[in-house]
């Protein structure tokens, strides 16, 4: 299947050169000349198969296709529990039960696994340049860590993650290096970009993406809401609706995908923090970034979301964009608020991410909706430990990937917020 880019100035390119190219040439994002609508009705036996047959389609005629079945089987071997809240209707899609406990890690293994197999053997290094607000860097550190024929570069804004986060960015060693950065996620995510839009850089230095703006991490993510709905609508007969807590929006856009292709999803809500570019605009205002602004929800401060891009390219116009979706903004008293309700209210210990659903699903209810929600639950609490216990009053328990990320030494590069710095450094 041809991919094109939101921007336009490029011609219809494969799936294999678009995974490599991880941003396309114009400084667009990919996205697919169609997509396919498929038979999702019966539910498969594992995440792993229900992957496989949502990406089958986008990689026929690819070098992958023969693969895909074991690609699938390396990156979706841990579940993607739907899980019954407290109140009727009420669920959580549980997504951080990978080596980094958060919900990047499914995306970054299918990745990774993808370029090696496309990968020449006689090629050059690659480096794969990640920008972080908390949890994508360790997952395609995770996932990257000892690969052969590849480096990783992770950008994060220093002082703007959790401690833990920062660790587990650090501890890793070998063939990934992170980068404490002088300033925010966005000025991360434009080096990241500064960088892969850069032909001499690239000409030097052979460079590949790891972001929510790679393909390789759309794609694979909307397998777990394809497997989460169809086996809701096959237990209960009734269609899932989502809220998802929104950053980058790379997320969310997979559940837009999902639906698209043909999964029982209905309304796709999205939780913001603080960072409330994506509220003002559905509210009405026109598209226009805002500076970060650093709160409890860490890992969703992002001022200019790139995945807008793809959002605005899958609708008409503007009027379209907004009819489709709501955008709610959750601040910093809010989520800890949600967070100490939420052990009695929904019987869960949730992250500040996670909280930010449950604050738009407590409004909700209060309001009287009654239809089926699932909250998207993206990182574990235990990596927001000196935030979330206090507000629940115990200590939670830390699951035995994230111990041993701990259990390592850890080591970060500060560098300035430059793109001649960046450039020096790759």
């Amino acid at each position: 299947m041809d991919f094109l880019s939101t921007r336009g100035g490029v011609p219809p390119t494969p799936i294999d050169d678009a995974l490599v190219a991880g941003l396309a040439p114009d400084g667009g994002l990919y996205v697919p000349a169609s997509i396919p609508v498929l038979d999702l009705a019966t539910p498969r036996a594992t995440l792993a198969d229900t992957a496989t047959a949502t990406l089958a389609p986008w990689f026929a005629g690819s070098r992958l296709e023969g693969r895909l079945p074991a690609l699938c089987g390396e990156a979706f071997a841990f579940d993607a529990p739907l899980r019954p809240l407290h109140g009727t209707g009420d669920h959580v899609l549980e997504l951080f039960h990978g080596p980094t406990a958060a919900f990047k890690d499914y995306a970054a293994r299918f990745l990774a696994g993808a370029l090696e197999a496309l990968r020449s053997p006689d090629a050059p290094d690659t480096t794969i340049v990640v920008a972080t607000s908390g949890d994508t860097g360790a997952a395609v550190a995770a996932a990257f860590h000892r690969r052969p024929g590849f480096r990783v570069a992770i950008l994060y804004p220093e002082g703007r993650v959790s401690p833990r986060q920062a660790h587990g960015l650090e501890c890793w060693g070998d063939n990934v290096r992170a980068f404490r950065v002088d300033g925010s996620f966005d000025d991360c995510q434009h080096l990241a970009k500064g960088a892969l839009s850069d032909p001499a850089l690239r000409a030097r230095v052979p460079l590949g993406s790891a972001n929510s703006i790679s393909l390789g991490r759309l794609l694979p993510q909307s397998a777990y809401y394809v497997h989460a709905a169809v086996a809701h609508h096959a237990r209960h007969g009734t269609t899932l609706n989502l809220i998802v807590p929104t950053g980058n929006l790379g997320n969310a856009c997979a559940a837009v995908l999902a639906r698209a292709m043909g999964a029982p999803l209905g309304e796709i809500r999205l939780a913001c923090n603080a960072n409330d570019t994506l509220p003002r605009f559905f509210a009405g205002a026109d598209y226009a970034a805002q500076p970060t602004r650093a709160t409890l929800a860490n890992a969703m401060d992002v001022g200019a979301p790139s995945n807008f891009e793809r959002l605005r390219h899958w609708h008409a116009d503007d009027a379209a964009l907004r009819a489709g979706f709501v955008a709610e903004r959750v601040d910093d008293a809010t989520i800890r608020e949600a967070i100490a309700a939420a052990p009695a209210r929904h019987g869960i210990v949730p992250c500040p991410h996670t909280a930010t659903a449950l604050s738009v699903l407590d409004g909700l209810r209060d309001a009287g909706d009654t239809r089926d929600w699932a909250v998207v639950a993206t990182a574990h609490p235990a990596k927001f430990e000196t935030i979330v216990e206090p507000l629940v009053g115990h200590a939670v328990p830390l699951p035995p990937a994230l111990a041993a990320c701990l259990a390592r030494p850890a080591q970060g590069t500060p560098l300035p917020a430059d793109h001649a710095a960046l450039a020096a450094a790759l």
